[in-house]
């Protein structure tokens, strides 16, 4: 019989992953040098920055490899917020200098732009997904993945609504929470939740002082 040589350490993960560097480069070779950046995690994940003027031909080229299930579609705003950390005071006036001088950080794959797409899809069959990404523009205007994902239909108005960014070929684009005439848009970091400001963050504990005594000093605790 054989030693066993199992040390319980954790297996090593495989160096590369040939299943997802061939969705990279399948999509590359349907959208040309519109691919970005990748980001790829061997055996894990896969996150994919596509050009903005790319963003619905991607979907399709995407759903032509396979991945015909949606999982979600929406925004995000990397600008670091000019209230600080609300659960920290948040009747905070903002800061604006403050933020101005804080770098954005896009995340994986990267990015160039405050306001970024996201969308995730899956390939059921080969039980893998992939997290799509793109910049949006000054114009804040992307195309609608509604021609490729019917289900993108919902999630889009709630991103127009919520950040402000157009869908083209989309519909409808009417509000689905806020009233019709609501200005602004709550999901941009630099939307002042006034709500926080009527009623702290149920994170922050009001302590009571501690019982004084008769000489005005503390009393110790029995």
């Amino acid at each position: 019989m054989s030693e066993s040589t199992d040390t319980g350490a954790e297996p090593t993960a495989l160096a590369s992953d040939t299943l997802r560097e061939s969705i990279v480069d399948a999509l590359r070779e349907a959208i040309g040098d519109d691919l970005l950046e990748s980001h790829l995690i061997p055996n894990d994940d896969l996150w994919i920055r596509v050009a903005v003027s790319a963003w619905r031909r991607a979907g399709e080229a995407l759903r032509e490899q396979g991945f015909d299930y949606f999982c979600f579609l929406s925004a995000i705003d990397w600008l670091p917020s000019p209230f600080g950390r609300g659960e920290d005071d948040p009747s905070a006036e903002p800061d604006e200098a403050e933020t101005e001088s804080k770098e954005m950080t896009q995340g994986y794959a990267g990015g160039a732009t405050r306001f970024q797409m996201f969308a995730r899809v899956t390939d059921l069959r080969r039980h893998v997904g992939v997290t799509l990404k793109a910049d949006v523009d000054e114009s804040m205007v992307v195309e609608s993945w509604i021609p490729v994902y019917a289900g993108a239909n919902w999630h889009e108005r709630e991103t127009h609504e919520m950040f402000g960014i157009g869908f083209a070929g989309h519909p409808d684009l009417r509000n689905m929470y806020l009233p019709g005439d609501f200005e602004g848009y709550p999901m941009r970091k630099d939307f002042p939740l006034l709500a926080r400001m009527v009623k702290p963050w149920p994170g922050i504990v009001d302590v009571e002082p501690m019982p004084v005594d008769d000489d005005g000093e503390e009393a110790e605790a029995s």
